[in-house]
């Protein structure tokens, strides 16, 4: 019998790409030069900061300058728009829930990016939906 291990980090990277790749090409136009990486857990600066009791609490983080505020904040010294995705969170979550691994990449990475835009829920709904 074959071992089984869990996806790895770069297995989830993978995920993300075709979950990006399969996004609405108007809603990855409009993404810009948005960075996303796959990292194991939050570091405790992002648990501390958001008030996390463990690190299974957070799946995904948008961090950055929003849209709505990328007009006043200064150019010198910005890092880029990042979307950071939780590998060991997100299988913990799917370990519990009878969704895929890539629905739940998905769904993190299109909530995220939703952040940047400042999106509602239903029109992240509804871009999840698009991207099948």
């Amino acid at each position: 019998m074959g071992r089984l291990s869990a996806p790895t980090l770069s297995d989830i990277e993978t995920l993300a790409r075709q979950a990006y790749a399969g996004l609405p090409r108007e809603f990855r136009a409009l993404t810009g030069d948005v960075v996303i990486r796959v990292e194991d857990f939050p570091t405790d600066e992002v648990l501390d900061e958001l008030h996390a009791e463990t690190p299974f609490d957070i799946l995904g983080l948008f961090q950055g300058i929003g849209l709505a505020q990328d007009a006043a904040a200064p150019e010198t010294g910005r890092l880029p728009n990042m979307v950071f995705l939780y590998r060991r969170p997100m299988l913990d979550y799917w370990a519990e829930h009878e969704e895929t691994l890539g629905s739940i990449v998905t769904h993190v990475l299109v909530h995220e990016i939703g952040h940047h835009f400042g999106l509602s829920d239903e029109d992240m709904e509804a871009i999840e939906a698009a991207a099948g």
